[in-house]
């Protein structure tokens, strides 16, 4: 009994993750190949296990809509992102003043990142529809050629799912970058202060580049963010007009559950995980290799 208490209590730790660890093995990974396997057959509504090799993934390449999904992938990501992390910065910089109110105006600005994504999605949608929101109230107050009808327009639509997400977003990009401004060594600054250096040389030559690690973090987390969006878009455009705003998230939903090509769905899906994976195992690998 004694041995068996010893060799109970030595693996304890082992015993309690493990369920954590086969619930993720199925319903993680177990769901991502199945998902995989799914996108090699000819199902449709529901699976089919009649194999086709990777023709559903030569008819999404040549499918026109995953051509416009991508590109607005492309467009989304580089402007969201570069957006976010100018503003967070920016923010981060001001609340690094040691003003006053420090915590009233933090919570302000991260507030929105507390808003699920369809209530934003929601609000914006009002805001910029132009018989209702911002467009119809400039005018009322004498405007009369003020126009900003982005979200029904097709060649803006996607920059109008891009305010809203800046919006959600930059706060939480403004807290970490907080973190970074609040654990840089004071002593550098003040010796640079004292060699003669100016404020903006400062934060171009010192505090900035000893913000890179906490830059590179927010860049993979929103990356993640950009290529799941979803709730975002079926708030406020549902991949419209036409499908001039469709992400690869609202293209593999269509396709999947709409349109009865599970497969095809599928296939978009597994695209969608290999952006992810193509930059967080290279995140993975170099933070592995500094603890190494």
């Amino acid at each position: 009994m004694g041995k068996f208490s010893q060799l109970l209590e030595e693996h304890m730790p082992k015993v309690v993750i493990a369920p954590t660890f086969v619930i993720m093995a199925i319903f993680i990974y177990g769901f991502i190949a199945w998902n995989f396997v799914i996108s090699l057959t000819k199902s449709t509504i529901l699976p089919v296990y009649k194999f086709v090799g990777f023709k559903q993934y030569v008819k999404l390449f040549a499918n026109d809509k995953w051509q416009v999904a991508l590109e607005n992938l492309l467009i989304f990501s580089v402007l969201f992102i570069g957006v976010a992390i100018i503003l967070g910065l920016l923010l981060a910089i001001f609340l690094d003043q040691k003003i006053r109110q420090e915590g009233f105006f933090r919570t302000v600005y991260l507030y929105p990142m507390a808003l699920s994504l369809i209530a934003t999605g929601t609000v914006w949608k009002w805001i910029m529809n132009p018989d209702l929101g911002l467009e119809r109230l400039m005018q009322e107050w004498g405007f009369n050629s003020f126009s900003f009808d982005w979200i029904v327009n097709s060649d803006m639509a996607i920059f109008a799912i891009i305010i809203a997400a800046v919006w959600q977003s930059a706060g939480f990009v403004m807290v970490l970058l907080l973190a970074g401004l609040r654990g840089i060594n004071d002593e550098i600054i003040k010796a640079a202060l004292v060699d003669g250096a100016g404020t903006l040389t400062i934060y171009r030559k010192i505090i900035i580049p000893q913000l890179a690690p906490f830059v590179f973090s927010a860049v993979i987390i929103l990356v993640h963010l950009a290529i799941k969006t979803f709730d975002l878009v079926v708030a406020m455009t549902n991949g419209g007009p036409g499908y001039a705003s469709i992400l690869p998230s609202i293209f593999m939903y269509e396709y999947s559950f709409s349109r009865n090509s599970l497969a095809f769905g599928a296939a978009s899906a597994t695209v969608m995980l290999l952006f992810v994976m193509i930059l967080i195992i290279p995140y993975l690998y170099t933070q592995l290799r500094k603890k190494a």
